[in-house]
């Protein structure tokens, strides 16, 4: 269809549409899918009933992000007597913390809008989208006062935090990330349940800030899906701040104490899970990182043949294609990367798809990082992860190099983490890394590149690196190869 004549974003929308795609939510894929295509001549309709650009926008990479720098800049402040600086006693106004998180948070969700109101073709419809069956060769999307109709639709919707069924869970205060950020005074004491990612990060977070924080972990480390002396380093680096961190524990019932002081006015029953011995711990905040479910329940999927797993998220092929022609998936719904990286290439993949492309998800390279700080990059497989691969016959060769030994992190005072590259002893390329400690976000994702273009490790052995840089070390570390055993 062409694009002469279409609606202005920011008009009423007219109650009935017919362009060429529909995109429900406004994740990472969407708005650069919406202004990709509009740019190729097409008339999108965009359907979203919350804030544009989604979790990470509004509620997950934006906010806590900024939280962290204010939080670093905290605990540089009462370090700095280290560095021959003396600032006087360290205050956290942490309203004013809150604040600048919501402005640039603002300011992101306002550049977004910019950029997909300068996109003609594209009708942003603010309301709630779902399938309502088919017209002809057409989907059907309806909202509350406009329906769309369409060959092609997007799925960009996204996944929301998962409360675990706790008794009492329901009759408390809960924070989750999608209500944190609206706290305007810190918690004298933070109980977190989950110790994985969302957890530790802003565990860190309101400790640094000012707050006691405990962690709850039902597994029997933190950060588990980590090689165990990751996840040791990272229990240590935490609880050297001050975070209590409860393994192989599990909450059974919360409960409010409206005659204890608002400080332990909250009570935790937790359950140590091998000896089923129970004790209290109190809080004045709870907050849920267990788990994400999938938004696709209101979707109406099932009024055009969707089919979803047994949690309600998406099973695509590498084309990111849904089981109906013509419906794709993308980002966290699709369960092929609960990221914002891996929902915006998504987006990629099915643009070069559309003009005869061949990319695909399939065999896609596990890159992350955990932003404590310091943070955690991953690359590819773990050390268990080819320990477990070694019996069907690989072999791998691996290296480390200890952060405390890297001449730029003893310059910074950042001498916390360990260097560890994995490489196929067969083909002599790189199939991972673990990297905690400072830059490991960044520097992590030279292996990436390395893993992309399926080079040899030697290449990025015998490369001339700068000075001092933590980067300069992967030479060393690779001099010193051994096979894994």
């Amino acid at each position: 269809m062409s694009q002469a004549g279409a609606p202005p974003l920011f008009a009423n929308p007219p109650s009935t549409l017919v362009v060429d795609a529909v995109i429900i939510g406004t994740g990472q894929a969407a708005v650069p899918l919406a202004v990709a295509l509009t740019a190729r001549g097409e008339t999108v309709a965009v359907f979203e009933g919350g804030a544009l650009g989604g979790s990470c926008v509004n509620v997950g990479c934006t906010p806590t992000k900024t939280l962290r720098k204010s939080a670093r800049v905290a605990h540089m402040a009462r370090r700095a007597p280290e560095f021959g600086v003396h600032v006087g006693d360290v205050r956290v106004d942490f309203a004013a913390a809150m604040e600048r998180t919501a402005a640039v948070v603002e300011a992101s969700r306002n550049g977004l809008t910019r950029w997909l109101g300068g996109a003609r073709g594209v009708t942003l419809v603010r309301e709630w989208g779902a399938f309502a069956g088919r017209d002809g060769d057409r989907f059907v999307v309806r909202g509350n006062a406009t329906t769309a109709h369409a060959s092609r639709v997007y799925v960009n919707t996204g996944t929301r935090p998962f409360l675990p069924p706790i008794d009492g869970l329901s009759d408390v205060p809960v924070l989750t990330n999608e209500n944190v950020m609206a706290l305007r005074e810190a918690p004298s004491h933070l109980l977190i349940l989950g110790g994985s990612y969302i957890g530790l990060e802003l565990g860190q977070i309101f400790r640094r800030l000012g707050s006691s924080v405990s962690i709850i972990e039902g597994s029997a480390a933190i950060a588990s899906r980590e090689d165990a002396d990751i996840s040791s380093r990272i229990s240590e680096m935490l609880r050297a701040e001050g975070i209590a961190l409860h393994t192989q524990s599990s909450v059974i019932r919360v409960a409010a104490d409206a005659s204890a002081p608002a400080a332990d006015a909250l009570v935790a029953t937790v359950q140590q899970t091998s000896t089923k011995v129970r004790r209290e711990l109190r809080a004045s905040h709870l907050l849920v990182a267990t788990g994400r479910l999938p938004n696709t329940e209101r979707l109406g999927l099932n009024t055009v043949g969707v089919a979803v797993d047994e949690r309600g998220f998406i099973p695509v092929s590498g084309r990111l294609e849904t089981s109906v022609p013509g419906i794709w998936a993308l980002g966290d719904v699709n369960k092929r990367g609960a990221f914002t990286h891996t929902s915006y290439q998504d987006h990629e993949i099915v643009l070069a798809n559309h003009v005869g492309g061949a990319r695909t998800a399939d065999g896609r390279i596990s890159t992350y990082a955990m932003f404590t700080d310091p943070p955690l990059g991953r690359v590819g497989l773990s050390e268990r992860d080819a320990r477990a691969l070694m019996t069907q016959g690989r072999r791998f060769l691996t290296a480390s190099h200890e952060m405390q030994f890297v001449s730029r992190a003893k310059e910074e005072g950042e001498t916390i983490g360990v260097m560890r590259v994995l490489v196929d002893a067969d083909t002599e390329r790189f199939v991972g890394a673990s990297l905690l400690g400072i830059g490991a976000d960044e520097i992590v994702q030279t292996i990436g590149a390395m893993i992309a273009a399926d080079a040899p490790y030697q290449v990025l052995r015998d490369a001339l690196p700068v000075h001092p840089t933590v980067t300069e070390f992967f030479p060393t570390i690779l001099g010193k190869l051994t096979p894994l055993v």
